[in-house]
C-alpha cells in the first residue's frame, strides 16, 4: 500500500550574474589620516576628511583617478604610515578578502627588484586565492639636478631585465600620472578591451604641469617615446591637436609575449574569473561526464562568459563591438585526462585595433575627359 507524495525542488543551474570587479582598484600609499584602514570611495567622497586635509601623494593620485574615472568611479584606499610597506597593506587586504582588478601603489619604486616583488605578490594572489589582479607602480619623476638624458638612464635601469607580466610602471613626470592612468582604465565608458591610447575616450583630465629638467628644457615627445621603449607607461600629445592623451599601458612581460599591453591581460582575466566560477559549480557533478550530450552541454555552459563578452550593439548605424569577437564552435576543447580530471581549452579572440595609422595621398594631374 502507498499514499501519493508530491514535492517540488528548485534546481540551481548557475546562470545568474556575478559581481563584477573589473574597474575596481585598491590604492595603497602614505597619507595623513585613517592609516591602516580600508576605505571605500566614490565620486561623492570627501577626500580631505577621509585621507586628511594635508597634501599627500595618495590623495593626489586618488583625485586624478576620480577626475578621469567617470560618473561610476569607485575604489578602495588603504592609507599607510611613512614606514609601512605596500606588502603590509596587501596582507591586510587579504585578511579582509578584498577582490579588486588592480592594486595601485603610489610610493615610487627605484629598483627592478621592487617590480619583481610586485609580480610575485600578484602571482601569489592567483595561486592562493584564485584572484587575478595586476599592479600599477609609480617610478620617480625628474628631480632638479637631472637633465633628460640622466633621467632616461635612471628610468631604463629600473625596468631593465625585469620580467613582470602583471606589473606596469608609470613615471610620475607630471606628479599625478599614475592616478590619471588608473582613472582612465577604471572609466566605465570604455571597455576593458580598450587601450588607454584610445583618443575617442577624450583627453586626460587634470594632468599636472609639464616638467622641466635642470637646464629648463621642457619634457618632449622624443623623451616620452624613449620612456615607452623602456616599457614604461607614459602620456603623449599630438602636434596641433589639443589635449594630452595616453600611450600604451605597457606590462613588463618578456618580449614576444601576448601580454605586453594591459588590454590583452584584462580581457583574459575577465573571462577567467567567470569561467572559474562555472568550474567550481561543476566539481564532482556527474552531469559532467564523457557522454556526447554531457560534453556538448558542458561546452555550451563554459562558453557562456565568452558569448556575454562578445555582445555588441549598433546605434545610429555605428557598430559598438563587445569585448571580444563572437566565439566559434571550435574555440573550446574538453579533454578527459582520466576518469576524474577534465581540462578545458578556450580561445579568446580580441578585435584588431589600429594604433599606427597612415594615409597615402597621391596627386592626380591627368586631364578629365568630357
Amino acid at each position: 500500500m502507498a499514499q501519493g507524495n508530491v514535492s517540488v525542488n528548485n534546481l540551481n543551474l548557475g546562470q545568474g550574474p556575478v559581481v563584477e570587479i573589473e574597474r575596481f582598484f585598491l590604492f595603497i600609499g602614505p597619507a595623513a589620516h585613517n592609516i591602516g584602514k580600508l576605505i571605500a570611495l566614490n565620486t561623492q567622497s570627501n577626500l580631505d576628511s577621509l585621507l586628511g586635509a594635508a597634501d599627500s601623494d595618495l590623495k593626489w593620485q586618488v583625485q586624478a583617478a576620480r577626475a578621469n574615472g567617470g560618473p561610476r568611479w569607485a575604489c578602495l584606499v588603504l592609507p599607510l604610515a611613512a614606514d609601512d610597506t605596500w606588502q603590509d597593506a596587501l596582507a591586510l587586504a587579504e585578511q579582509e578578502s578584498i577582490s579588486v582588478e588592480a592594486v595601485v601603489i603610489t610610493k615610487p619604486v627605484t629598483t627592478g627588484d621592487e617590480l619583481n616583488a610586485m609580480q610575485a605578490a600578484s602571482l601569489l594572489q592567483s595561486n592562493r586565492y584564485g584572484r587575478r589582479l595586476f599592479i600599477m607602480a609609480a617610478t620617480p619623476g625628474i628631480n632638479q639636478a637631472q637633465d633628460w638624458n640622466e633621467y632616461l638612464a635612471a628610468q631604463r635601469a629600473i625596468t631593465r631585465d625585469v620580467t613582470a607580466g602583471r606589473v606596469l610602471a608609470v613615471p610620475q613626470l607630471h606628479g599625478n600620472d599614475l592616478g590619471v592612468l588608473a582613472g582612465r582604465l577604471a572609466n566605465a565608458q570604455s571597455s576593458v578591451a580598450d587601450s588607454p591610447m584610445r583618443v575617442a575616450s577624450g583627453p586626460l583630465v587634470g594632468l599636472g604641469k609639464s616638467p622641466r629638467d635642470t637646464g629648463g628644457v621642457v619634457l618632449s615627445g622624443a623623451t616620452l617615446a624613449e620612456l615607452d621603449k623602456a616599457r614604461l607607461s607614459v602620456p603623449q600629445a599630438y602636434p596641433d591637436y589639443p589635449g594630452f592623451y595616453w600611450g600604451d599601458a605597457n606590462l613588463l612581460d618578456a618580449p614576444g609575449s601576448d601580454f605586453t599591453v594591459i588590454e590583452n591581460l584584462r580581457i583574459i582575466d575577465k573571462a577567467a574569473r567567470r569561467i572559474r566560477l562555472l568550474l567550481i559549480q561543476r566539481v564532482a557533478d556527474r552531469k559532467v561526464n564523457n557522454t556526447p550530450n554531457s560534453m556538448a552541454a558542458t561546452k555550451t555552459a563554459l562558453m557562456r562568459p565568452l558569448r556575454d563578452m562578445a555582445r555588441s550593439a549598433t546605434f545610429g548605424g555605428v557598430p559598438y563591438p563587445g569585448d571580444i569577437q563572437s566565439p566559434r564552435d571550435d574555440d573550446i576543447t574538453l579533454v578527459w585526462k582520466n576518469r576524474t580530471t577534465i581540462e578545458a581549452y578556450l580561445r579568446v579572440r580580441p578585435y584588431n585595433c589600429p594604433k599606427h595609422l597612415t594615409a597615402n595621398i597621391a596627386l592626380d594631374l591627368s586631364l578629365d575627359e568630357e
